[in-house]
């Protein structure tokens, strides 16, 4: 590790005293000018041209760039670990898909419910051929508006009924929905504070629900809400009060 880290410091700084004494001669200057100008040593210009420069502080390197009109940047890259922006919604969607797995349906993440225009996509949407049945799962993180969320959700749910005429022509289709919600302690106190509204948007059964998408069960009719475990492994029913 220790001589890897010489190694890039030393590619670093004959790369950077390289890059300093370009620009010093495009601007015609000598070594002296260019430490007048950066406040420093003519000595320390010439170590730092030749990568030497290990020793200077930031303050000197910031100085120089100043000096040359150019932008001094130290930054590290980007961590190869971060996790995404929306990884907690991909976990969601990665549980749903990974129950759904055995049932035989036909999984489709960020399916476009309007291809013809922007309008929106399915988080997650299974497609059961044998009963000719669409079901939309939305899956929730965090939920920052409700109306426009449940809004957003029958409109789906609409184009999603019109895309069913084209996938079952000459059968009977049915389309349902649920939502998939993180059971965060922030989740569970805001459906707990507003419980009449969710109660209300989400009157199919949440055990129902639940055993539709953990057991490959015929999900409900009617829209339904179930919680998943914080860390995304477990789908389970939401206690009405």
């Amino acid at each position: 590790m220790l001589s890897e880290a010489a190694r890039r410091e030393r590619a670093q700084l004959a790369d950077l005293g390289g890059q300093v004494r370009e620009i010093r001669t495009r601007r015609r200057w000598t070594q002296a000018e260019l430490a007048r100008r950066a406040a420093t040593s003519q000595a320390t210009i010439s170590e730092l041209e030749r990568g030497r420069g290990g020793s200077m502080s930031l303050a000197t390197w910031h100085r120089l760039a100043v000096a040359l009109d150019v932008q001094f940047l130290a930054r590290l890259s980007r961590d190869p670990h971060e996790q995404p922006v929306d990884a907690g919604h991909l976990a969601i969607q990665e549980l749903v898909l990974r129950l759904s797995r055995a049932s035989g349906r036909r999984r489709m993440v960020e399916m476009p419910t309007r291809p013809s225009s922007w309008g929106g996509s399915a988080d997650v949407c299974l497609r059961d051929d044998a009963s000719a049945t669409l079901v939309l799962v939305e899956c929730w993180n965090t939920i920052g508006d409700i109306g426009a969320a449940a809004r957003s959700f029958d409109r789906k749910l609409v184009d999603l009924d019109a895309l069913a005429l084209g996938m079952f022509p000459d059968r009977d289709h049915r389309v349902c929905g649920c939502w998939v919600v993180r059971a965060s302690r922030r989740n569970r106190e805001l459906v707990a504070r507003y419980a009449e509204v969710f109660a209300a948007r989400f009157p199919a059964s949440s055990a129902g629900w639940a055993r539709g998408l953990a057991e490959a069960a015929e999900p409900p009719t009617g829209p339904g809400l179930v919680w998943c475990d914080v860390a995304a492994t477990r789908v389970f029913a939401w206690r009405r009060r």
